[in-house]
């Protein structure tokens, strides 16, 4: 049986943007709007629940309100020739009207009543003359997900986040970007170590070259000391004889 038509409008429709670089956490918004006089429960999935950290990733959306939906790349060594295989997809249920328990509506939902859209991801990394441009704008546009968050109406409030949740999200970020810094660094010093080796090793074999060439000259002189000694020899004998 086919399932229904998507009720809620997303905003992009088909496909999220990632602009790089991503040596920092990227974030995207997924505005979700709904233009019914009915309560929505949706929730945001993806293939990849360990590269992206989605917040919120489930509610309500209230009769004729929207929300945006805050999609976090982690950190990771792009490749251009590498396609981006992860996809999103959000999936909904018209709430009952007499609705306690959100995650009851999820159980009970029959297969029929379940509604779902699809995104796939896209990595865009910018020519190297539009990096701090681009940089500015994520700044900018987290400020506006900061203003854009404590600017909603009370009335739905119920899928949007509270200070302690943003906090949470904020140190766990955080966190991942540290980690990414030590991760860096200790490449960075394993090159160094390497590289040190490398120097010490090239000192001692040139060291040993050194004195095989000192041993070959030693032996060379030896060498022609003894010849000049048996020639002097040679011609002294000669002379006794004669």
């Amino acid at each position: 049986m086919a399932r229904p038509e998507q009720v809620l409008l997303l905003e992009p429709q088909h496909e999220l943007k990632f602009r790089g670089p991503f040596s920092d956490v990227v974030t995207t918004t997924l505005k979700l709007s709904n233009p019914t006089d009915r309560n929505v429960c949706f929730k945001v999935k993806t293939t990849a629940p360990r590269r992206y950290c989605v917040r919120p990733n489930s509610g309500i959306i209230d009769g004729g309100t929207s929300i945006n939906v805050s999609v976090m790349l982690q950190p990771f060594d792009y490749d251009p020739n590498e396609k981006s295989k992860h996809k999103f997809m959000v999936q909904s249920v018209v709430a009952p009207p007499d609705m306690t328990d959100m995650e009851g509506v999820w159980k009970e939902a029959k297969p029929d009543e379940l509604m779902d859209s699809k995104l796939r991801c896209v990595f865009d990394m910018p020519v190297e003359n539009e990096k701090t441009h681009d940089t500015e704008s994520n700044k900018m546009s987290s400020s506006l997900l900061k203003s854009d968050s404590s600017s909603l109406p009370l009335k739905s409030m119920s899928s949007t986040l509270d200070d302690g949740e943003v906090k949470k999200i904020m140190e766990e970020c955080k966190r991942l970007q540290m980690e990414a810094q030590r991760l860096r660094e200790e490449n960075k010093q394993i090159r160094e170590d390497d590289g040190l080796r490398m120097r010490k090793s090239n000192v001692m074999s040139s060291q040993h070259t050194s004195i095989g060439m000192k041993k070959e000259e030693g032996l060379s002189a030896r060498t022609m000391a003894l010849i000049v000694l048996f020639f002097v020899v040679g011609v002294i004998v000669g002379k006794l004889v004669l």
